[in-house]
């Protein structure tokens, strides 16, 4: 099978399974975890933040950065199409009791004069907005890398503000290494940032959260609260070492493959796709001569997976379980499909 329905099917590579299997551990919940620690501290410093938490999921990262940023009752600036707004089963809500107020942002991406009119007047009667959450890359429009004045001048409106910033940067390693900026520059201001480690960077498990000291005290006992205490957690850790060390630069193959699919994609008749878009490993294409989940069904058949993400679009993520062949094929597939 090809699977391209997401980077979260990549598995361990054979670096992370020696590590794993003689990692050092002890009981993160004690915090005594050396192999957990290292982790933490190395991700902190690459983000260029002072501490580091490690989590099971991304959307437990998100989860509780909302929940130390915002108290129940205040309100949440975030772009409508972004991940924690429709793929977190409303957690802002659950677990912090805040309010989600999203703006269409060009892209995904706010501006700063969006943020700045979605801001709450200071009148009792109105939820106070205390947080802005922000993606990069942002998976529901295409990988789309954050334009990096945009993102300062929007960080820079909210710190004038008085607004916390949290990013949602599941792939930021995947804007870092497409547009050429250390991943601690496109966090530069911001109070929190949750990364996955089990996407592009193909480690089995977890996903880091980094931001300061005070903030990642509070994160370990939110951590705690949500169910995420883990005990001799360092097996997994150890993978996720190895991701940081081994698996970022590899990342822009994945785009080339991505920008390639997309190419050939773009010239099958039934498909639309403008290959100018595609910045990093994400590609969404809209069907015009069969339903998304049609074609969707009938590549499954062949051996390609994908995902319909409405009637008519449709998502395919390369990784580093996909070769240069293999996209090629699934190209060739959907062409012979949806001609």
């Amino acid at each position: 099978m090809i699977d391209l329905r997401s980077d979260t099917v990549t598995r361990p590579t054979p670096a992370m399974r020696k590590a794993m299997a003689e990692a050092e551990v002890g009981d993160d919940v004690y915090r005594e975890d050396p192999t957990v620690r290292r982790l933490e501290e190395k991700a902190a410093e690459i983000l260029g933040k002072e501490a580091g938490l490690f989590v099971p999921t991304g959307s437990m990262g998100n989860a509780v950065a909302v929940a130390v940023h915002a108290r129940p009752g205040e309100e949440v600036i975030l772009d409508a199409d972004c991940h924690i707004m429709n793929y977190e089963m409303g957690t802002l809500a659950v677990f912090a009791g805040a309010m989600p107020h999203p703006v269409h942002g060009d892209r995904g991406f706010p501006t700063p004069e969006q943020v700045e009119a979605a801001i709450r007047p200071p009148i009792y009667y109105c939820c106070r907005t205390t947080l802005l959450c922000l993606e990069n890359t942002h998976n529901m429009q295409g990988g789309g890398i954050y334009p990096r004045d945009r993102f300062q001048s929007v960080v820079n409106l909210a710190r004038r503000r008085g607004l916390k910033v949290h990013v949602d940067g599941a792939r930021i390693f995947n804007a870092s290494i497409a547009s050429g900026v250390p991943a601690a520059s496109l966090a530069e201001g911001t109070d929190s940032v949750m990364f996955c480690l089990s996407k592009g960077l193909g480690a089995p498990v977890g996903s880091m959260l980094v931001g300061g000291s005070a903030f990642i005290e509070e994160a370990v006992a939110m951590r705690k609260r949500m169910g995420g205490g883990m005990r001799q957690v360092g097996i997994l850790a150890a993978a996720g070492l190895v991701a940081l060390e081994t698996m970022v630069t590899r990342l822009a193959e994945d785009h080339s493959n991505a920008r390639l699919l997309s190419e050939r994609l773009a010239e099958i008749p039934g498909i639309e796709i403008d290959p100018s878009t595609v910045e990093t490993n994400i590609v969404i294409f809209r069907t015009t001569k069969i339903a998304a989940a049609s074609l969707v069904d009938r590549l499954k058949a062949v051996g390609v997976l994908c995902l319909a993400i409405s009637a008519d679009q449709v998502r395919m993520v390369t990784h580093h379980d996909v070769s240069r062949d293999q996209v090629l094929k699934a190209a060739s597939e959907a062409r012979r499909i949806a001609a």
